[in-house]
């Protein structure tokens, strides 16, 4: 299948800018090589990995503002999820080590992911996940991509409003100190999203530019950071075991009857073994954690358009920002796992802070973290909203000039629609694994790979080349990914016990 000419690719960006006058675009032999333009300079293939003097972007007629730091926030903020939530929930399945050794590994791989999305942006000078795929499957590949964009961020963003929709009336209802939910519309969860959606989301999704949201991002993961705190402080402070599960325990005897000696000391041995941490373990909800671990660093669709608002760009200026992303959500990750774990062992929920609402429901530093937490997800959702409205420009509305009416519009098309769904759909949840088991894996996965191995030229690294091959392996690594989420979903719909987790 032959690729489009390059010159036929209009690329859309952020603004809804094309490029004026665009130039056939030729691969260069040497790395200084430039095709001039009037008043710009427009650095192809490795030209593009060498920095501009004169600090003018080489590939739009966008000017790129967003610093270092607003776009590390910006991606850290896209890669932390409501799935850190769940993520104590894994290691309760997998035991520290194999924990560790998950989360390293799918961290490295993301980093790798976006180092293919970058390589290929880079040869061709495309920054838009869309393009890269009409550049190398024409237009199938861009629809592919951009619909798997589309439905990946929504989901996302759903799960998200599904947390403020659950969590919000709790908070409310222990700021006013009631025992028991009353009728008021301020404790109803259907009013409430759609008040926040409403007053704080779509403001901040109405904003031109992606980098904007760097200071709102900041404060989410500070927002984060306290939970962080807050998760290692309680570590310190909850009993092991729990009051509950010491009644358990004695629960098995007639209240009756006096306990006996040989009770007690059953009843000890029980809780000591209780309180022992696990660092290896393979049950049959081990399975269903390492999706969640797989996806916990989604972030390829917020790349390249924090890329193409990067101040200065340049491929590696870009790979650190997303390795500096990754390690400091990796860190966070795994603390919060780990410390979350240690609090109630094998008794945590897949919900962590429902597991705190066990030891008490009134707790001032709880509702803190719930507030903290709520307000991270909800300043979260307009990054995310981003990609899809890109994308849907992508489909839609490619070679039309930027309109404020047609960015309104898409945003609150796209907030209404996943509005009603986090209100009337009972089982949202449930359909949107399945579609993060089939989007996610082409997004981190099987799309950066194959994108990679049709974009790069065959003179400069053969079909049969080391990296092409890895890159291969890693599309590999993505369809079985894909068939295993896929499988494990299926079977829990059909065995009737699901066990959820936390998902991005």
């Amino acid at each position: 299948m032959e690729a489009p000419l390059q010159m036929e690719m209009v690329e859309l960006v952020p603004n809804g800018k094309h490029l004026e006058g665009l130039l056939p675009v030729a691969t260069p032999t040497a790395s200084n090589q430039r095709v001039e333009g009037p008043g710009r300079s427009c650095v192809e293939g490795e030209g593009f990995l060498q920095k501009s003097p004169s600090k003018e972007p080489h590939f739009t007629d966008f000017e790129g503002k967003t610093s270092f730091g607003m776009s590390v926030f910006n991606l850290s903020n896209a890669i932390m999820g409501s799935g850190i939530l769940g993520l104590a929930y894994a290691m309760a399945n997998t035991g520290i080590i194999l924990f560790l050794f998950l989360l390293t590994a799918v961290a490295l791989l993301s980093s790798y992911s976006i180092h293919l999305l970058l390589k290929s942006s880079g040869i061709v000078g495309i920054r838009a996940y869309e393009q890269l795929g009409y550049r190398a499957f024409g237009t199938p590949g861009k629809l592919a991509a951009a619909l798997a964009i589309t439905l990946q961020n929504i989901g996302a963003m759903s799960s998200y409003l599904y947390i403020i929709k659950s969590e919000l009336p709790l908070v409310i209802q222990t700021f006013l100190n009631l025992e028991e939910q009353t009728s008021g519309w301020y404790t109803n969860g259907n009013y409430l999203v759609i008040l926040v959606s409403v007053i704080v989301i779509l403001p901040l999704a109405l904003m031109r530019q992606l980098g904007y949201l760097g200071y709102s991002s900041g404060f989410s993961l500070s927002c984060m950071v306290f939970f962080l705190i807050a998760v290692i402080y309680k570590k310190f402070h909850v009993p092991c075991p729990l009051p509950l599960h010491f009644a358990n325990i004695t629960g098995n005897f007639s209240l009756s009857e006096v306990i006996k000696e040989e009770g007690q000391l059953q009843m000890e041995t029980d809780a000591t073994a209780f309180c022992i941490p696990s660092y290896f373990t393979l049950n049959t909800q081990t399975a269903y954690t390492i999706p969640i671990m797989a996806f916990a660093f989604v972030c390829h669709p917020e790349v390249l358009p924090i890329y193409t608002e990067l101040k200065d760009p340049s491929k590696r200026k870009m790979q650190h920002i997303s390795n500096l992303s990754i390690a400091v959500m990796y860190v966070m990750y795994f603390l919060a796992a780990l410390f979350g774990y240690l609090t109630f062992y094998d008794g945590v929920e897949s919900e962590l802070l429902h597991t705190y609402s066990k030891v008490d429901s009134f707790d001032v530093l709880i509702l803190c973290v719930r507030v903290a937490v709520l307000t991270a997800v909800t300043l979260t959702v307009p990054i995310v909203l981003f990609p899809v409205r890109r994308a849907i420009q992508q489909m839609m509305f490619q070679d039309q000039e930027f309109s404020w009416l047609r960015h309104v519009l898409i945003a609150l098309s796209l907030l209404t629609c996943i509005n009603l769904l986090v209100i009337f759909a009972p089982n949202i949840l449930g359909i949107f694994g399945v579609i993060g088991a089939t989007s996610a894996p082409c997004l981190i996965f099987i799309f950066p790979a194959i994108f990679y191995f049709r974009i790069m030229p065959i003179e400069k690294e053969p079909a049969r080349s080391t990296p092409k091959i890895l890159a291969l392996c890693f599309a590999a690594l993505g369809l079985l990914l894909m068939t295993m989420s896929l499988s494990f979903i299926i079977i829990d719909w059909v065995s009737g016990t699901s066990q959820h987790g936390g998902s991005h």
